[in-house]
Parts: structure tokens; C-alpha cells; sequence
């Protein structure tokens, strides 16, 4: 068993070896919480959910770091449009997030480090690399010198001679244009912490490569994050720790967007879809299911249509789930899942592929429920189950049967489906068929579908 990952660095697939043998450490750059999530962030929370899942099947102990950004340029420029303390904005998304990350699914992390809890170990940072002659302070900022570390652009494969570096007002005294702020020197009405180049805030990228050698050292596994933050945020963050030390990320892994009509989903184009509305709308399983079913380093491009295309084939997946529990109540998920699921996953986690193991075992297991074979319809919802628990997707799973108000409501609805099924059978019973067909109608146009079983009638919500 080998698991293989593109690494952006290397520009290909390799042979994942860990650093230390049986465990995997990953740090992913979360949440800025200068406004509340919208699907396009929660896919990178997605993905890494489900590479930690599969980690931890492989039999590996995983360490994931996830942080939470919660002093920036936005943050700050939000609380001067709001008129709110700039820590109650970052403080009322960081929930948001973690409600999104929740709704659909996603493991707690190991540890959710925030920026503003590390300024000591930025601090720490930032006067190694003035010492080495990595950085230099000037008018109260801190920066980092390019052209003194001769790696730099390897990750996004660009030329210096070529850089423009983004920055943000207040970047004074520059030895060159393409240096990056470490630490900025603060500006009236702005937060502050106290350093030895006097009064300022941390730099977005800096704040990563602290936390990171905080809690997992000198050297880690995998760095993940959004393709858009390979460049200036993990190439700076590499600049940094590497500098300072630091062997760092062995393995750089970067999921792909959520576009609308072809374009990178984002607060600043106002195309961006909230997580709390979606799962208004939406049942979080198929949420889960449309985002983090096509392969990380695709592009998903938003549509209605695909993701009731996603609702109905989840429904297929758990309406099999469930007429087998009907038939031979609790199925217990299977030991191991089968070889060519696994075989799929350790491809750099190819969900898609596995994804496909998954409905042919579904269509199987349909076909020996036709066949009245129930020894092998359960065996292959015990398979089902072990691939949908790596997923994230098991229906079965108490995360999704859990929800206290989600199980009242499906009680009350099932008692008034029954009562009016009950009905129909009257009516077919008195041969009155139109009736009959009048009521299942109905039903339907109420979004349920119903399905007549050798046990009865039983009713299922129908995609839309």
C-alpha cells in the first residue's frame, strides 16, 4: 500500500513517505474571517477532511493543524465600515465557519490555532531572520528580503526579475519593491501588540509559518490549501520558515476552485453562495456529497442543475441504504473496503474513481434485493458503508441521524404519510384505483415519492 500525491512543488505524483513512520502531520491554511463562509472556502475544508480520513483508514495517525486568520487588511477594513470592534467581525465568522465546517460534515482539527494568539512566536521569527539577514526593519515595518534567499519563487515557478509583489498601503521604506511585509507599523485606529520595532500587527504570511512550527515543528508532512494561495501566500510562507531554519512542508497539496460562470467564487465579485443559506436550501449531506465528490484538483462550476444532479444520485445511494435496513435492520460498516476503492483513494485521492466503486456496489446490491438474496444485499451495504464512512457520507452515521430537530420533523412527516398511505391502501383495497392514484399523485407533487414493496407502501423525499 503506497499513497501517492501531487505535489505542486514537485510538479507531479509521488510516493507519499511520512516523515515519521505511521503518523502524518498536515497544516491548512483556513479561515480569514473578515465575512461569513461561502461553499467556495468550504470545499478546501472539504477535501482535507476527506485525505484525513483516508489517512487514518491507511491506519496513520493524523495530526491536523487548521488555522484561523483573525487580524488582517480585510478584517481591519471591515470594522472601519461596520463601526465594530475588528475582533467581534473576526470572532462572529469564525463561528460561521465552524458551523459550515460542522453542518457538512467536516472532523474537528487537532488544532485551530488563531494569529492574534501567536504574536510571541512571530516575534521570535522575525528576529532570527534579521539576524541571519533575512529581513530588515524600517519605519516600523518589518521585511523580508527577496533576493537573499535564492529559492524563492520555486513553488509558483516564477522569475524575480518578472514579480510584482501585491501589497497594501503603508508599506514605506522598501529596500526593493518585491520585498513583503513580516510585521506592519500600526496606523491610527488600528490594533496593535508591541514589539522591538516598535507598535504594529502581524503580516498575513507570516502568521502561518509561526503557528506552523509551533505545533508541528521544524519539519511536517503536507501544507494544503486554495491553488490561489500558492502565490504570494505558501511562497512566502516558504521564504520565511526556510530561512529561519526550517526544512518545512514536505509535500504541497492545492485543491481547485468553485467558479460561477467561470470564475473563481469570492466575496469581492459578489457572486459567492453563504453556506447558511445553501443549507437552508439544501440537505448538508448533499452539500457534502456535490463538493466533495469531484476530485480536489478539479474546478466545480456552480449550478443549480448539478447539484439536484448530485441530490438524485445520492438519493439512489440512500435509498438502497435504507430498504436494506428495512429489510435486515442495523448493518454494521465492513472491516475493509474494497480493493478498488482503495486503490482509487491511494491515486492521490481519487474520489471520483472511488465514487464509482460505490454506485456499482450500490447496483449490486439493488440487484440482489430484486433477487430476494439477502445475505449478499447486506454484505454489500456493509461495504457501502465502510466507503461512504470515508466520505463522510455515511446517512447511517450519527452526525446526520443525530440532529434532535432533524428526527422530530421526520417523525411528525412520516406519521401524516402514513395516515394519508393508509388512505390509498383503503382505497385500492375497494378496487377504487383512481383514488388511489389521485393520493399517490399528490404525494408526489408534494415532492415524496412512493415506493409499493412487498412490506407496503414506503415513502421517500424525491429529488427536485
Amino acid at each position: 500500500m503506497t499513497i501517492r500525491l501531487y505535489d505542486t512543488d514537485a510538479r507531479q505524483v509521488r510516493d507519499f513517505t511520512p516523515l515519521r513512520p505511521g503518523c502524518v502531520s498536515i497544516y491548512l491554511c483556513g479561515a480569514t474571517v473578515q465575512a461569513a463562509p461561502h461553499i467556495g472556502h468550504i470545499r478546501s475544508g472539504l477535501n482535507f477532511d476527506i485525505m484525513r480520513r483516508w489517512f487514518a483508514y491507511r491506519g496513520y495517525d493524523v495530526t491536523f493543524v487548521r488555522n484561523v486568520t483573525d487580524i488582517d487588511d480585510k478584517i481591519i477594513a471591515k470594522s472601519g465600515e461596520q463601526g465594530r470592534p475588528w475582533w467581534a467581525i473576526g470572532y462572529e465568522n469564525e463561528r460561521a465557519f465552524n458551523e459550515g465546517y460542522d453542518a457538512l460534515g467536516c472532523l474537528p482539527p487537532t488544532y485551530e490555532p488563531r494569529a492574534t494568539g501567536h504574536v510571541p512566536e512571530m516575534i521570535e521569527m522575525m528576529r532570527g531572520l534579521i539576524e541571519r539577514g533575512h529581513a530588515y526593519e524600517s519605519e516600523g515595518n518589518v521585511y523580508f528580503d527577496v533576493r537573499s534567499f535564492p529559492d524563492y519563487l520555486e513553488l509558483s515557478n516564477q522569475e524575480l526579475d518578472n514579480l510584482r509583489q501585491p501589497e497594501s498601503e503603508g508599506e514605506t521604506g522598501k529596500r526593493d519593491a518585491r520585498d513583503f511585509a513580516m510585521w506592519k507599523a500600526v496606523k491610527p485606529g488600528e490594533p496593535f501588540w508591541e514589539t522591538p520595532w516598535g507598535r504594529g500587527r502581524p503580516g498575513w504570511h507570516l502568521e502561518c509559518s509561526a503557528m506552523a512550527h509551533k505545533y508541528l515543528g521544524t519539519a511536517f508532512d503536507i501544507h494544503g490549501g486554495g491553488i490561489d494561495l500558492i502565490f504570494p501566500h505558501h511562497e512566502n510562507e516558504i521564504a520565511q520558515a526556510k530561512a529561519f531554519g526550517d526544512d518545512f512542508a514536505q509535500y504541497w497539496v492545492h485543491n481547485a476552485w468553485v467558479t460561477m460562470s467561470g470564475e473563481k467564487m469570492s466575496k469581492s465579485l459578489g457572486n459567492s453562495v453563504l453556506v447558511s443559506e445553501m443549507t437552508k436550501r439544501w440537505r448538508p449531506i448533499v452539500l457534502r456529497y456535490y463538493l466533495g465528490t469531484p476530485h480536489y484538483r478539479s474546478m466545480i462550476e456552480y449550478s443549480e442543475e448539478s447539484l439536484r444532479e448530485a441530490e438524485s444520485a445520492f438519493a439512489r445511494i440512500e435509498g438502497f441504504v435504507q430498504r436494506v435496513v428495512e429489510m435486515a435492520g442495523p448493518v454494521e460498516p465492513a472491516a475493509e473496503v474494497p480493493p478498488a476503492f482503495a486503490e482509487a483513494m491511494d491515486d492521490d485521492m481519487g474520489v471520483p474513481q472511488a465514487l464509482a466503486i460505490v454506485h456499482t456496489t450500490v447496483r449490486q446490491g439493488n440487484s440482489a434485493l430484486t433477487a430476494d438474496d439477502k445475505e449478499s444485499a447486506v454484505a454489500r451495504l456493509a461495504e457501502v458503508r465502510a466507503m461512504l464512512g470515508v466520505l463522510g457520507l455515511d446517512p447511517l452515521d450519527p452526525h446526520w441521524a443525530g440532529d434532535g430537530r432533524g428526527e422530530d420533523l421526520h417523525g411528525v412527516v412520516d406519521s401524516l404519510v402514513r395516515l394519508v398511505l393508509d388512505q390509498r391502501e383503503s382505497a385500492r383495497g375497494r378496487k377504487d384505483y383512481a383514488t388511489a392514484d389521485a393520493i399517490r399523485d399528490r404525494l408526489q407533487q408534494s415532492g415524496l415519492e412512493i415506493e409499493d414493496t412487498p412490506s407496503g407502501p414506503r415513502w421517500t423525499l424525491g429529488s427536485r
